[in-house]
């Protein structure tokens, strides 16, 4: 049984204001290529198909030819929601469209019964778990003490009373303990949305959405594909890809990736605004490119932004690096933040401003109303 995993599309997001729709068109096609080389079986997105909940109207249209050039090829198709769509919309018409081959997760009620295909070796279970947080489960088990994420994910589990002799495929979008995040994604406080890897224990495969970039997490049965484009300036140095994972006979699994290249790449550039503004890459290879640009003048270049955009269009971000701002608070730079919970960070932050660490009694308060506003969040 050969899958393609995909997660992260994030159809329809802007990146410093820069609209990506005609970036993620490129790779949907690039991706349409893969597919008709591989020749897989299935095919499953495993949730922030969106970057919004409403998404907009072009990129509603652009996922919905997307999946009519995979439903005219014959594949089967799974995709659940993620923390960035709305299940509802997501799972608009599913019963309708399901004779197709596309298969779109429900909103979550308490049950997940698996979509079953079968290869010479016999059948595959595959189960679809959207995104879920302790209050979406809590309601359905009322007898069980569900307080964290690694409850909420353990009790949804154990209700689908998988049969571990048969091989089994879950579709889930959460954030297990001991993945690496990037700036990109959104981050939830003091590590709360944390999911333990043993809850997975009954699954041949786990693909994974939610983290971007493409990593196993303790085995290679437990993976992230990680998104198609990069997001962020932190994912600049990433190489993305699609995965492939081919499920023999039980016990036997397959793992491969296959690299995307963007329209336009994100990069990061470094030097003085003459020397950049001189710089030529080849024969002005990669002046469409995303970019970060850091100036190291030591003094401020008037409209340096504007200016530079005359030579590179597609200018995210401006800051500088000089003896002004490396004498300046600084909380942590762009890798820190990547491996820091956002506690960490105004932790870092109040003992900066106020010459003295949080007391117990402070950071208790501040946990509990980052969490409280943190649950209030769709």
């Amino acid at each position: 049984m050969k899958l393609i995993h995909l997660s992260d599309l994030h159809l329809g997001k802007r990146v410093n204001e820069y609209s990506m729709l005609d970036d993620q068109r490129y790779i949907l096609s690039q991706i349409l290529c893969i597919i008709d080389a591989e020749g897989p079986d299935a095919v499953a997105v495993c949730g922030d198909v969106y970057d919004k909940s409403v998404p907009s109207a072009e990129a509603v249209q652009l996922f919905d030819g997307f999946l009519c050039d995979l439903a005219e090829r014959g594949l089967q198709v799974f995709v659940i929601s993620g923390n960035h769509d709305s299940p509802e919309r997501l799972a608009f018409a599913a019963r309708l469209i399901a004779p197709s081959g596309v298969h779109l997760s429900p909103v979550y009620a308490g049950t997940a019964a698996p979509a079953v295909l079968r290869d010479a070796h016999g059948p595959v279970h595959i189960y679809m778990l959207p995104f879920l947080k302790p209050a979406h489960v809590r309601r359905f088990f009322p007898d069980e003490q569900i307080e964290s994420y690694t409850d909420a994910l353990r009790a949804a589990v154990g209700q689908m009373g998988i049969d571990p002799a048969q091989r089994n495929i879950l579709l889930t979008h959460q954030f297990v303990t001991g993945a690496a995040r990037s700036e990109s994604e959104e981050l939830t406080v003091g590590g709360t949305d944390n999911v333990d890897a043993s809850v997975f224990s009954g699954f041949d495969y786990v693909a994974l959405g939610h983290i971007h970039r493409a990593q196993n997490v303790g085995s290679p049965r437990i993976r992230y594909c990680g998104a198609p484009l990069k997001y962020a300036v932190s994912e600049a140095a990433q190489e993305k890809s699609l995965t492939v994972a081919e499920l023999g006979e039980k016990g036997s699994l397959e793992i491969r990736t296959l690299p995307l290249v963007p329209k336009r790449e994100l990069r990061a550039l470094r030097g003085s605004y003459q020397a950049l503004m001189e710089q030529r890459d080849g024969a002005d290879a990669g002046r469409e490119d995303y970019l970060h640009i850091t100036l190291t003048d030591e003094e401020d270049v008037p409209y340096a932004a504007a200016r530079l955009r005359v030579r590179y269009p597609n200018l995210l971000k401006l800051d500088y690096d000089n003896t002004r701002t490396r004498t300046g608070i600084q909380i942590a730079d762009a890798a820190d933040m990547e491996r820091k919970t956002p506690m960490e960070l105004f932790s870092e932050f109040f003992e900066k401003q106020n010459g003295r660490p949080l007391s117990e009694e402070e950071r208790a308060f501040s946990l509990a109303l980052m969490e409280e506003i943190w649950e209030g969040r769709t």
